[in-house]
């Protein structure tokens, strides 16, 4: 078994890099999943009460806490311009975290260019906000996802465009599915949502929430009220988009298909991906004239509409983008690929990279370019992208060539190419840069829909669906995957998983300095805070026995 000695539960006043995280993450999600049972069984006093348990244990307050200083907006300041960097920051925000007296401060505001040239805001709040948005969270999402609707992927724990599209390939690809789609689209979602309607349908604390949504926001020094929706940036915000919508898929199946003949006859299928949404019917005709009316009334409930100019009734012998592919039926076959408009905002993307770093050293380059690849073709991987990837080879060489040329405008061809590309053209130094077409397809198993990560009947099922995904997509070489595999997937300090959410580090057991080396008996995996942990409080990790 695995040993780290002499970590020790703390207490409130105990140091940051002290707690047992395995042993506050095991509270948290008992509580979770006693929540999960009581809403299944309807008893909405008993979640009343377990979700004031659970905010006001100090066990969640500390995963809040550790959260937001451990995720991408760590170093992101809000209007009071505060940031969590050390451990006594964080101990000290932890007991901070109270509900009475609390009082959020507004938003930062500033907006983010999407790729159509238009701006999309995004709300920024303090780092006491996030952290107590993030406590909440955790008492409001397993009834959000016990509640959700079954093909609903969009910001939910354990799902992701793979899933949508795997669903979308399944209720399109038989010979007698429906032949048309309407492509739903919400007008500014998140920024129009009824707070009348959240106030009066959210299961949470009322107070803290209508706190929450009249913060206003503060731009270029002005204090601005907000009187509707949930500002994008904020932590919970996802989870309140999505139980705003949630309801809609059983709404037109109880409406449209409440009989097994109807359903089989209307063909009426649902895909939503936060506010992007699919519905297939075997005509325009009910889409246009029966379904849209259906889901327009459904929307102003909730201070919502339909983006006019997004939303469309399409055949699929004529195709549709969602989510960055476009899904078309090719003489009865459909196939799923990467849509054009990806395709160049990914190319633009790396031509903007190769441009600006026109300077640096080769083996530089292609450390900054093989991330970028490697995630595009991993989004897409799981389609029919054998063809695309061998044309994205053949548009990334065509700038690599140019900066190739630039860097030595007196030199031939023959020996640009002997320098960086070698005899069979690959760009490359000590590294090589990665090839798409290279890259595996491999189809998706789609999550079952209604299962539910805070519920105990599918631990066992998310667990084994996390390995698979960590071993075949997520450990990109070899030797992490042979580390994660003799460490159990879990981090030696807190014994809980590694996953891609939480990142990870890799610790040499004999520091380098110390005469250790980069072998694989010599290195283990830890969580990035756990691995900050065991050096300030000088830990040893004793590393299991390799298999």
């Amino acid at each position: 078994m695995n040993k780290v000695q002499n970590t020790a539960y703390a207490s409130h006043h105990q140091n940051w890099h002290k707690i047992d995280w395995n042993k506050v993450t095991v509270r948290v999600k008992k509580l979770q999943s006693r929540i999960v049972k009581a809403e299944q069984e309807g008893k909405h006093r008993k979640v009343k009460s377990l979700q004031w348990l659970l905010t006001s244990s100090f066990s969640a307050k500390a995963l809040a806490v550790k959260r937001v200083t451990e995720n991408r907006g760590k170093k992101t300041v809000g209007v009071d311009g505060e940031l969590w960097s050390n451990p006594e920051m964080k101990a000290n925000a932890l007991q901070n975290l109270k509900r009475k007296g609390y009082k959020p401060k507004p938003l930062k505001r500033v907006y983010i260019r999407k790729s159509n040239g238009k701006e999309r805001p995004l709300g920024i709040p303090t780092m006491k906000d996030r952290a107590m948005q993030a406590l909440y969270k955790m008492a409001l999402e397993p009834i959000a996802e016990t509640r959700a609707d079954k093909n609903s992927y969009g910001f939910r724990p354990a799902r992701s465009t793979a899933d949508a599209m795997a669903q979308c390939h399944l209720i399109l690809g038989k010979k007698y599915s429906s032949k048309w789609i309407m492509e739903g689209d919400i007008k500014g979602c998140f920024d129009n949502i009824s707070h009348q309607w959240l106030l009066e349908n959210i299961p949470m604390d009322k107070k803290i929430l209508s706190k929450w949504l009249k913060a206003g926001y503060v731009f270029k020094n002005n204090l601005f009220s907000t009187d509707s929706g949930t500002p994008q940036g904020g932590i919970i915000s996802p989870t309140l988009a999505n139980m705003t919508l949630d309801g809609l898929e059983e709404g037109i199946h109880q409406k449209f298909s409440k009989t097994q003949k109807q359903k089989k006859a209307n063909k009426l299928n649902f895909v939503r991906y936060a506010d992007d949404f699919i519905i297939t019917a075997f005509s325009k005709e009910m889409l246009e004239n029966e379904v849209k009316p259906f889901i327009e009334a459904f929307l102003q409930k909730r201070g919502l509409e339909l983006s006019i100019e997004k939303t469309k009734i399409t055949h699929i012998e004529e195709g549709f983008d969602f989510l960055g592919f476009n899904v078309r039926k090719y003489n009865d076959k459909v196939l799923i690929k990467p849509s054009k408009k990806n395709i160049k905002e990914f190319m633009k993307k790396v031509r903007e990279v190769i441009k600006t770093k026109s300077s640096i050293e080769q083996e530089l380059l292609i450390k900054i370019l093989n991330p970028i690849i490697r995630g595009w073709c991993n989004y897409h991987c799981h389609n029919s992208a054998s063809g695309t990837f061998r044309k994205i080879d053949r548009l990334i060489f065509t700038p690599l060539w140019s900066w190739s040329k630039r860097r030595h405008p007196n030199k031939g061809k023959r020996w640009i190419l002997k320098k960086y590309f070698g005899n069979d053209w690959r760009f490359r130094s000590k590294l090589t840069l990665l090839w798409a077409k290279d890259t595996i397809i491999k189809r998706h198993v789609k999550i079952k829909g209604e299962a539910n990560p805070y519920s105990r009947e599918y631990e066992m099922y998310f667990e084994k669906r996390h390995e698979k995904q960590m071993l075949s997509k997520h450990l990109t070489s070899s030797r992490l995957r042979l580390i994660w595999n003799n460490q159990r997937g879990k981090c030696l300090v807190c014994k809980l998983l590694i996953t891609r959410e939480t990142e990870w580090d890799v610790h040499h057991i004999v520091r380098r300095v110390d005469g250790g080396n980069d072998n694989i008996s010599n290195l283990v995996m830890l969580h990035p805070n756990c691995h900050r942990q065991l050096h300030s409080q000088n830990l040893k990790v004793v590393k299991p026995c390799m298999n």
